[in-house]
Formats: structure tokens, C-alpha cells, sequence
């Protein structure tokens, strides 16, 4: 089973109140892109719907897009691959920023599994008084 995982960003979860579409696919990941149904850029805007499983068993259709106006005359300016149709899920399941975003699929099944993962919340015993900066890596990975 292939497994790709991506922190959750604001923007994803809709606390930014931006009219995004989606959570972003690198164009840069091969590996990722391969792991889901290929789309043919010289079609405008190309998608495919796919079919996804949450844990406790609901199935969502969610549409795989590749934005490429920017290819296409007249000329966009979008250039992207977005996973669209989340937003009631991540509602539903509380999602939040900093929370994971998980996909997996067996070799050859017909469906995908999603997952949100909540942000674990260490609790420090040690008390430091310094300014912090916390960077949440809003990047994919692949989950071995």
C-alpha cells in the first residue's frame, strides 16, 4: 500500500476565509502524481473524480484537477493540481491547521483511503521564557 501524508495548512481547513479550491499537488512530485489518475495536460482544465473511504467507512467523491489555464489560450495564469470537494470533510471531522491529511491506496483497488490525523499536543515541562517560531511544513510526504 502507497500512503502520502501533508500537514494541513490554514488555508486548507478554510480558517483564512480564502476561496481556494483544494489542497495543492506539487507538480515537482512524481511520485505522488503517478499515485493518483493520470490527467492529460493538453486538455483545459482536466480532471477525474475519484472515490475515497474515510475510517468509518463513508464513501466521498472527490475531484482530482489539474488548474492549466496557463497552457491554454486565452492565457490564465493558473498552473496546478488540486484535490477539491474537502471542504465538508475536513468540517466534519474537525480538522484544523496543523492537523495531517492522509491518502493511501492498495495496488490496483478501485477506491482510495483518506484520513485526518490530529495535531499531537505535547505538553512541556519545561518552562522556556524565549520567543518561539514554529514552522509547519505544509510540504507532502510519502509514509513508509
Amino acid at each position: 500500500m502507497k500512503k502520502f501524508s501533508k500537514p494541513l495548512t490554514a488555508n486548507d481547513v478554510g480558517a483564512t476565509g480564502a476561496h481556494m479550491a483544494g489542497i495543492h499537488i506539487p507538480k515537482s512530485d512524481d511520485e505522488l502524481l503517478a499515485f493518483l489518475p493520470p490527467l492529460d495536460p493538453k486538455e483545459y482544465n482536466p480532471s477525474e473524480w475519484i472515490t475515497c473511504v474515510t475510517p468509518d467507512g463513508r464513501e466521498l467523491r472527490l475531484r482530482y484537477v489539474y488548474y492549466n489555464n496557463r497552457l491554454h489560450k486565452p492565457k490564465g495564469t493558473r498552473n496546478e493540481y488540486r484535490i477539491t470537494h474537502l471542504t465538508n470533510y475536513f468540517k466534519t471531522e474537525g480538522a484544523r491547521e496543523g492537523d495531517t491529511f492522509e491518502i493511501s491506496k492498495e495496488e490496483g483497488a478501485p477506491r482510495y483511503l483518506i484520513d485526518v490525523v490530529p495535531a499531537m499536543q505535547e505538553v512541556s515541562e519545561q518552562v522556556d521564557e524565549s520567543p518561539v517560531r514554529i514552522k509547519i511544513s505544509a510540504g507532502w510526504r510519502r509514509v513508509h
